[in-house]
Formats: C-alpha cells, sequence, structure tokens
C-alpha cells in the first residue's frame, strides 16, 4: 500500500553529480549497470565530455519527500541533439521555421549511449505511491522553472515505461538488433540454432577474417595499460573524424572508466603483424554485454563484424550474459543472429500546436516501426523447430 506518510513530492536540479553524493546516488542507483554508476557520471564531467560547452550541460534531477532524496535521475540541457539516438532533428527545424526556440532542451538520458535501462532511479516507498500522470507532471514543472520548452526522457526500462505510460503523453518507438544467449555453450553451438546458409555464411567471414592474419586479444579493467588504451582512442576518434564529426569522449574519459569501473570493462583488440589495426570496447552489467565504441584506421574484410559482433558474441557466452546490446541501428545484424526490439522513448512538448503535431508524427511512425520490427522478426536466420537445416 502506498505510505501515507510521505510527504508531497518535490522535484529540483543540480548542475554535477558530485552535489548529490556517491552513497546517495548509488543507493538509489545499484551497481548492476555500467550507465549509472556514480563513477560513470563523474568520469564524464571531469573529463570535460559532459559541460555546457559541449552542449551537455548537467542539469541532473533530484526528487524530494520533505528534506529525503527519494529519487533521482541523470539529465542534461542540451543545445543540440547529437549524441542521443532518437532523432528529433526535423522537430527543431520545424521549430526554427516558426521562429520559434527548440534548444535547450532537457533531456533525461545517459550522455551517447543508447542502451536501455533505468531512468527514474526513485526509492520503492515512493514509486509505488506515483499515479499515471505523476513523473510527466514533475518534469513539466521542472522545464518550466528552467525557462525551457521540453524534456525527452530516452530508453527507459519496463519498470519506467509503466510511470510515464498513459494517454496524451508523446510515445516514440525505435527499433534495435540484440543478441539473446539462448542457453549456448560455445560459438559452434549458437551457430547450430541457425540455418545452414547463414551458419555456412558466418563461418566465410570470420576465416576470412583469420586469413589476413589477424589475431585478436583481450584486454580487462586495469589490465588495459596506457599503451593500450592509447591505441584504442585513436581508433575510436577516426570512426568519427571519417565523418567529418568531432568524437564525443575524450582520452580521460577512458582511462577514468579504466580505474573507476575497472570490473566493467573489456577491451578487444585486432592486430596484425605484431601491430595492432583495430579495436572494440565493450561493457558489461548484471545480465547484459554492452558493445559501445569501435575504431580501426584501415579497412579490412569482415573485421567490424568479428571484432565487434562475434567477439562479443563469445564473450557473452563465456560470461553466462542474457543479451548483448550492441549498439543503436544495424540493420545487418539481423541475418548475424541478433533479433529486433522495440525501444521507447517519451517527451513532453509545452507548445500546444507542436505538441499536436508531433503526436500525430509519433503514432504514424510507431505503425511502421511496429510493421518494420514484425518483418525483420520474420527474417532473423534460426532454423525452425525440428529443422536440420
Amino acid at each position: 500500500m502506498p505510505d501515507p506518510t510521505l510527504p508531497e513530492l518535490t522535484i529540483t536540479t543540480c548542475e554535477s553529480i558530485e552535489e548529490i553524493g556517491r552513497q546517495q546516488w548509488q543507493a538509489l542507483a545499484g551497481t548492476g549497470n555500467p550507465f549509472l554508476r556514480y563513477e560513470f557520471f563523474v568520469a564524464l564531467e571531469q573529463s570535460g565530455c559532459t559541460r555546457a560547452e559541449t552542449g551537455w550541460q548537467p542539469q541532473h534531477l533530484v526528487i524530494r519527500a520533505g528534506d529525503e532524496i527519494m529519487g533521482v535521475a541523470p539529465a542534461y540541457l542540451k543545445t543540440h541533439s547529437m549524441g542521443e539516438y532518437v532523432f528529433d532533428f526535423a522537430w527543431a527545424e520545424a521549430y526554427q521555421r516558426h521562429g520559434l526556440p527548440y534548444y535547450p532542451k532537457l533531456l533525461v538520458a545517459i550522455p551517447f549511449t543508447p542502451s536501455r535501462g533505468p531512468r527514474l532511479l526513485i526509492d520503492p516507498a515512493v514509486r509505488t505511491r506515483l499515479r499515471p500522470g505523476d513523473v510527466p507532471a514533475l518534469l513539466d514543472s521542472v522545464i518550466a522553472d528552467l525557462g525551457v520548452h521540453s524534456w525527452h526522457l530516452l530508453f527507459p526500462d519496463v519498470a519506467d515505461q509503466s510511470l510515464l505510460h498513459q494517454e496524451g503523453e508523446l510515445h516514440r518507438l525505435g527499433c534495435q538488433f540484440h543478441w539473446h544467449n539462448h542457453n549456448y555453450s560455445n560459438f559452434d553451438d549458437f551457430l547450430a540454432a541457425l540455418t545452414s546458409r547463414k551458419r555456412k555464411a558466418i563461418r566465410k567471414e570470420r576465416r576470412q577474417v583469420a586469413e589476413q592474419g589477424i589475431t585478436f586479444k583481450r584486454y580487462h579493467g586495469r589490465d588495459i595499460s596506457d599503451h593500450v588504451l592509447s591505441a584504442f582512442y585513436v581508433f575510436y576518434q577516426a570512426t568519427y573524424l571519417k565523418r567529418g564529426q568531432r568524437p564525443y569522449l575524450n582520452e580521460s574519459f577512458f582511462q577514468q572508466i579504466r580505474e573507476r569501473l575497472p570490473e566493467h570493462l573489456t577491451l578487444i583488440m585486432a592486430a596484425q603483424d605484431g601491430r595492432m589495426i583495430a579495436g572494440a570496447l565493450f561493457m558489461s552489467g548484471q545480465d547484459t554485454l554492452y558493445g559501445r565504441y569501435w575504431g580501426c584506421l584501415d579497412e579490412y574484410n569482415f573485421l567490424h563484424f568479428e571484432t565487434c559482433y562475434y567477439q562479443g558474441i563469445e564473450l557473452a557466452i563465456e560470461r553466462g550474459l542474457a543479451r548483448f546490446d550492441a549498439g543503436a541501428q544495424g540493420e545487418h545484424k539481423l541475418i548475424r543472429g541478433f533479433e529486433p526490439v522495440l525501444t521507447h522513448s517519451w517527451h513532453g512538448i509545452a507548445h500546444p500546436d507542436f505538441r499536436e503535431a508531433i503526436a500525430r508524427f509519433t503514432e504514424e511512425e510507431a505503425i511502421h516501426v511496429r510493421a518494420y520490427t514484425d518483418e525483420a522478426s520474420d527474417a532473423l536466420p534460426f532454423r525452425q523447430p525440428g529443422t536440420s537445416q
């Protein structure tokens, strides 16, 4: 039963996670998800990756019952829409055409991380008393206090979705591809679940990587030397520079998570003739492996698939993890055994006319996303039960 003795909830913001403090944050966030760890946000802030100058000004939410902190959420004032993976550029352009400001906006999300997970880190005693509409109303009050015109909450888990999902709220769907561990004992066990044609195709890809003389080595946590980490960072930068963009993260961030979150961190480096040529960084949670950052300088046949996907699948199987989230988008993952999953976001738009227009857009978009997800599910490369092919 909801606790009638709890005072009315209030919500405020703070400009650094250090204002909240590690003990208070971790009491609400736990330690199972690396992207919710206090140390992860400290690394982002102290390295300078999330600050006003980068368009990611911390504005973390603090929910209180009386004087007691009962909830927190990672949040940012954004002056652009880069690094979010839920694309609202068209919305911003529409505002601009009508002479209205779209930015800054309030973003409740994990920076540069399109991975599903908790966003509203709320004490269970408070969560049980929340009614549909309470959380959106709190977020509406925050943007009114900040003088901004919208809030956006990205990639929430099922528990948070239940606090957001109600008639009238702007709910947006997306699609990603995740690999699921169906109790596989090794990579060959996974391949045996695929159709013969797909199984042969994957083996051919892996063989072609090996025939190029490419080998792989894993590094874990603090075993990642400065030399290896610097080599990886060069590769990571290259993925952005090839597209004419600056990387979101700097080398200091990677150094800090190596020191602060070593138990979550694995770096897989590819080498040829004794020289490192590519790398992929993975983070592991309680039941999920996250493939986060990748890079190389030169192109090699199937190297990306091997480093980012097949090496990751092997790692997930070895660690007994239930799921491998290899990042946003990527229809090419489908034929490699990654299954389509729906992702969710919620959006609070203060302007009534734009809110109505965006609501129509999200409703129409959802129809197409669900149809695409269904079609992708039908195209999965797994053998049908009772067949040998």
